[in-house]
């Protein structure tokens, strides 16, 4: 029996964001170093990656390292940016099975040089892949995109390229990192928090928004089918009276 026949009365969303909360969290209840909790946490990611590509979703937009994680410690960041290596090579397998086409969306510049290539590499071999697109956030902010979307269109006012009285939403939306993403219907956020962390603020103006209890390690398929079960119970009116 296919996932999408075993699921068979979820609504599944076109296009998912999720902000992956709680690893920190989990480590400490369980009494580990940090680390722990994010290395138990790409899991969570294999698990919901190959979930949604098999029921169907469009799109997937994983929070996996915000502008703001640069002012943790610095081991704290030198052992995220070797997890994000690990992953991207252990993983490629897992995203090769399932179709699934890697992207980015963040600023490049911060980035170690090995992880920028290894980041590179996977997105070129992933490219020719037709099914779900995972978009991994990495050294991602919103405000930061959209003051970056802001500066292209201001480049390009100035050049002559662009009248400002033609500047409008879709101006701006095609500035955006990934501007071909399609808005996220949903976006889930673990470990019981009711913030959105400078996350897609622009895409997510009429998004859904799931909150579950538990750590993202701890995030399960489970998990993911009541996300899109809630998501199922909304009436959508996008601003409108229906």
């Amino acid at each position: 029996m296919s996932a999408k026949e075993q699921a068979s009365d979820l609504v599944v969303p076109r296009s998912v964001a999720v902000i992956m909360d709680g690893n920190g969290r989990w480590a400490r209840t369980a009494d580990f170093e940090r680390i722990r909790g994010h290395e138990k946490g790409v899991d969570a990611v294999r698990d919901t990656v190959t979930e949604c590509a098999k029921l169907g979703v469009e799109a997937l937009t994983l929070y996996a390292f915000s502008e703001e994680n640069w002012e943790r410690p610095k081991r704290e960041v030198s052992l995220l940016m070797g997890l994000l290596k690990k992953f991207l090579q252990s993983e490629l397998g897992t995203l090769m099975d399932n179709g699934v086409r890697l992207v980015h969306a963040g600023r490049r510049a911060r980035l170690p040089s090995d992880v920028l290539t290894l980041l590179d590499d996977t997105i070129a071999k992933t490219a020719g892949n037709r099914g779900m697109r995972l978009c991994l956030a990495i050294s991602y902010g919103a405000r930061q995109e959209l003051a970056d979307a802001v500066r292209a269109i201001a480049r390009d006012v100035k050049s002559g390229a662009l009248l400002p009285e033609a500047v409008d939403e879709t101006t701006i939306a095609s500035r955006l990192y990934q501007p071909t993403l399609p808005d996220p219907d949903l976006l889930i956020r673990t470990a019981g928090e009711m913030r959105v962390s400078n996350f897609l603020l622009w895409q997510i103006s009429y998004a859904e928004i799931h909150v579950a209890q538990v750590c993202w390690p701890d995030f399960c398929k489970d998990d993911l089918h009541a996300a899109f079960r809630d998501y199922g119970r909304r009436v959508r009116k996008f601003g409108k009276v229906l």
